[in-house]
Parts: structure tokens; sequence; C-alpha cells
């Protein structure tokens, strides 16, 4: 009991000199050891770490689930370590309705054929969406959470033990300056210098070491970065695969309702004039941070009724030739279509009758319908 009650006191004795210390520094009255330059910057560089890494932790979050309703129970779920419950995805949902839709207004209908179609790629969307987050999940965030609640409370840590240990070194050298002030006017107080002196060494002693400790664990957040960087490139590459499988279903997709367009709505097409920018997977160098062209939908050339077009006796007409930079890379649909490369030269012209979304292109000896978002004409 008296051990206890002497070790509270000596507690308290302590936390009011720093106190004391700590006032004193704030109002300029008491001297106060500075870090060196080095070790000031590997404290700002650990700080920027922890605050640049919080925000894209948040942000990435808000990116993988917009619904800060549904953040907010994964939080609670996480928090009491229970498995958070699977969610149905926006695209998930969406594929639903539409398939209840087609149910309830005839599947054998056009509108309820193509309900059904948009449906099952919904669907497909959905999934590949849930397979993104959780890949994302584990790859990304939480790296980034473990190092904001695993090293950075260490080093929090560590950081309030060496800013106690300057408090109780600038406190020692407080006092032997005080002693040493009293010793010049009485010989009475060498006991108190030598007292102060040895409280002194015994207190630097202890800040050295937990300097060296609090730097080491400092410097470790080089390897930090290199973990981080590591998880960056994985969450590109989950985010390259979502893309990428999302443009091939809304591409395949696209060729579906193309084939069908023509028995719905004869003589009528579906594309635009707007320039679009290429897939992810495309190879083309600027197409970095692009969507995906729209590729028009249903035949480029006259309607059905009229005779058909042999594309191996269309001639170039007289004038109206034109040379054309291909913007990134077109799989041809069908034999009438002409396969595109990324950054080859063609020649293009129009028919009358065509679409246009769409025009001629030749290339050697080979010529077929070419969409026009994924050119760029030159003049």
């Amino acid at each position: 009991m008296d051990f206890n009650m002497k070790k509270l006191a000596s507690d308290a004795g302590i936390f009011f000199t720093r106190a004391v210390q700590f006032t004193e520094e704030k109002f300029g009255q008491a001297e106060k050891t500075e870090l060196d330059a080095h070790f000031e910057n590997l404290l700002a560089r650990a700080d920027s770490t922890k605050n640049w890494t919080e925000r894209i932790l948040r942000q990435t979050e808000v990116l993988l689930q917009p619904n800060p309703s549904a953040r907010v129970e994964e939080f609670l779920y996480e928090k009491l370590d229970r498995k958070v419950p699977s969610r149905v995805t926006n695209g998930e949902l969406l594929a639903q309705y539409m398939a209840e839709a087609a149910s309830e207004l005839g599947p054998s209908t056009p509108y309820g054929k193509t309900l059904i179609k948009v449906s099952e790629a919904e669907k497909r969307l959905g999934a590949a969406e849930r397979d993104f987050i959780h890949t994302a999940s584990l790859s990304f965030l939480t790296p980034l959470r473990n190092f904001l609640e695993g090293d950075w409370k260490t080093i929090s840590k560590e950081r309030r033990l060496l800013q106690n240990r300057r408090l109780d070194l600038d406190a020692c050298k407080a006092r032997l300056k005080k002693a040493k002030a009293a010793e010049a006017k009485a010989t009475l107080w060498n006991d108190e210098v030598d007292k102060a002196e040895q409280e002194l060494r015994v207190a630097q002693t202890e800040f050295d070491r937990q300097a060296e400790v609090t730097r080491l664990l400092l410097e470790g957040i080089s390897s930090t970065h290199v973990n981080h960087l590591r998880c960056l490139h994985e969450f590109v590459k989950s985010q390259t695969t979502y893309y990428a499988q999302c443009y091939r279903h809304m591409l395949d997709l696209q060729k579906q309702l193309g084939s069908s367009q023509g028995t719905i709505f004869p003589g009528t097409f579906v594309g635009t004039t707007e320039p679009a920018s290429p897939p992810l997977s495309s190879t083309s160098p600027t197409t970095t941070a692009a969507t995906m062209p729209v590729v028009p939908t249903g035949a480029g050339l006259a309607p059905p009724e009229e005779a058909a077009l042999c594309l191996e006796e269309v001639a170039p007409p007289a004038s109206g030739t034109r040379k054309a930079r291909v913007l990134y890379d077109y799989e041809a649909a069908d034999s009438s279509e002409l396969a595109l490369l990324a950054d080859e030269l063609i020649t293009v012209y129009s028919l009358p009758g065509m679409d246009p979304d769409w025009l001629i292109g030749e290339r050697g000896n080979k010529k077929g319908k070419v969409p026009v978002t994924y050119l760029e004409l030159l003049s």
C-alpha cells in the first residue's frame, strides 16, 4: 500500500514537472532541446505519409461504396469483428428489375427480349463490380488500414515517449542551472549540484535511447512507401481488369442488340457522331483515362428493302476519298466490316444511303464498313 502511494506521488511529481516545463517553453521562459534537421525531416515525412494515407483510404472507400450508410454499417461490422453481409450491387439490382419487367410485360415481345438481354449484361457487370470491390479491398484498403492501425500507432506511442524524455531532460537542465547559480552564492549547494548533474546524465541517456528507437521507426516509413507502392500497382491491375470486363460485356451486348436491330426497326441505325475515346485495353498511346467509344449498331448501308450492296463491286467515287488515321483497334463484327489497327492509315469515303456514323474503308485490296468514331479524318 505504501509502495503504491509512493509510486503515485512520484508519477504525479513527474507529470507536474513536465507540465511546468512545457508551459514555460510555450511562454519562452525555458530552453528547449531541439532535434537535428534530419530527425525533423523524418517527423514531417511520417506525418505527411499518415495524412495522405488517411485521405486516400477514405476516398477509395467512397469509390468502392458510394453509399455513406453502407460504409458506416461495414465499419461497425469490422469493429465488432463480424463478417460484413453480402450486399447486392446496383447493377445486379437493375438486372433483377429488368428481368421482372420482361416477365410481366411479355418476354416474347421485342421490348421484353431486349430487357432480358440487357438484364443478363447488367448482371454480369454487377458480378464484375463485386469481384473488383473484393479484390481492391484486400489488396489496397487492408494494407492502408493496417499501417494506420498498427505501424502508425506504434510510431505515435514512441513519439509521445520521446516528448516526455525531452521534457525530463530540459527540466533537469533547468534544475542544474539553478543549482549552479545558487552554488555561486553559497557553498552549501554542492550536494544539490552533484544531484542535478547525476539526474541530467540519466535523463540524457534515456532521451538518447528513446530518440534512437523513434528514429528507426521513422526511417521505416520508406519501407511503408515500398509496400504501398506494390499495393497501388495491385489496385490499378484490379481496376484495369474490372473495366476491361465491363467493356467486353457491353461490346457483346451491343453486338447482340445490333444483330436484332434490323428486324425491329428496319432501316434505322444507332450511333453518334460525337468524338469518343477508346477502352482501357486499347493500345493507342492517347487512350489513358478514356471512355469506351460508341460503335454504331445496325448496317451502315442502305435499308434491307433496297438492293443489297456487294462491297467487292463498290468503287470509290471520283472525288471525295480521304485519308484517315485509325485511333483505336476495332474488331469487325461481320464480313461487311473492316478490322482496324490503331495508328494505321486507310482510305475512306461515303456512299449514297450510308448512315453518317459509318464510312467505307480501304486498306490494300481489302474494304469494308468502319465506324467514324474510331477514325481521325486527315485533310
